[in-house]
């Protein structure tokens, strides 16, 4: 049997999960992602299918086999459930999900789960649909809950990613916990990123969440299991059917384990999110030469990112942070 390739930063991090953008749309205007209007990429702008295929090849060759689909909202973007499918036809390609808001998860399920997706990322940040309204601008809270629901019962492996914002949606914590009450939910609690219109929120810091978890669960106990890629560390509520998490990327830095690298609807390879610094992928996809060429040359463009990865971000130090854009352009 051919040995797996394994691919090193220069801080001896395995990096083997690839986060790709494949739009900068999206069918809501959340406050802290995506202002009213901004202007969007022109089509001509974004990577093709074809161009997101062969960069999951060239990082396949490197070690790269799990990948998360995002945007944007990527199921805004026709023929996002197919690419998933293409996905796993690449060859040493183990896993392929996808972040969502949960809008259209319904009229595309059968599409999803017929192309092998098993587990989705559902972004909700409250179960009241009035600030749900008011945070997304216009979005329908019983759309999405009806949708998780579905996804719920299909068997796929069903994630809700919370942002919870000072003054905003601070009081929602106990209501998403609950959710994991009666379904094997894993509800992940993330620290809000101060990049874009994010740096306008006071964060609300994993540890105090956990310590509102601990006042009104006193059972509240550590979950080792692994739960996936990401870096959550999760709890258990004895009784619940599925888990607590926290991504307190602000706070409590976990760039030592970091395994990732991620690619804008542009094809820009960012090392890390919140430095400006990146690798034009679709600069080499569009030149010259042969496929096997274009695929060589990618292969070393991955390489080169990964290289660059700084040891840590600074989110705590907000002026050194030099990734501008909005979070929307940068793929989530």
């Amino acid at each position: 049997m051919e040995k797996m390739q394994v691919l090193t930063d220069s801080f001896g991090r395995k990096i083997d999960y690839m986060r790709i953008s494949i739009t900068d749309r999206c069918n809501l205007r959340c406050i802290y992602c995506m202002p009213e209007e901004i202007p969007l990429l022109p089509p001509e702008e974004i990577l093709t299918y074809d161009e997101i295929i062969s960069v999951c090849q060239a990082a396949v060759c490197l070690g790269i086999r799990k990948f998360k689909i995002t945007g944007g909202e990527p199921l805004v973007r026709t023929g996002c459930p197919e690419l998933i499918g293409r996905l796993y036809t690449v060859s040493g390609a183990e896993q392929v999900t996808l972040t969502t808001n949960g809008v259209l998860l319904g009229k595309y399920l059968d599409a999803l789960l017929e192309n092998g997706l098993k587990a989705v990322n559902i972004s909700l940040d409250t179960l009241n649909a009035d600030l749900y309204r008011q945070m997304t601008r216009f979005g329908e809270l019983s759309t999405v809950f009806e949708n998780i629901e579905r996804a719920v019962k299909s068997g796929l492996r069903v994630k809700i990613n919370s942002v919870l914002q000072k003054g905003v949606n601070d009081k929602e914590w106990e209501a998403l916990a609950g959710l994991a009450k009666d379904n094997r939910i894993d509800v992940r609690f993330i620290e809000m990123m101060p990049v874009g219109h994010g740096r306008k929120y006071a964060a609300v810091k994993g540890e105090e969440l956990l310590n509102s978890l601990r006042d009104r669960y006193s059972c509240i106990e550590k979950d080792s299991s692994k739960h996936g890629n990401g870096p959550a560390d999760y709890y258990r509520i004895p009784g619940f059917a599925g888990s607590i998490g926290f991504i307190s990327a602000v706070h409590e830095k976990f760039c030592d384990s970091c395994n990732r690298i991620r690619m804008t609807a542009k094809g820009e390879i960012k090392p890390c999110l919140c430095y400006s610094d990146s690798i034009d992928m679709k600069e080499v996809l569009r030149s010259a030469g042969s496929e096997d060429i274009r695929i060589e040359r990618a292969v070393e463009a991955i390489r080169e990112a990964v290289d660059r990865k700084p040891r840590m971000h600074c989110f705590e130090r907000r002026e050194n942070i030099s990734e501008k854009r909005q979070m929307v352009l940068i793929g989530g």
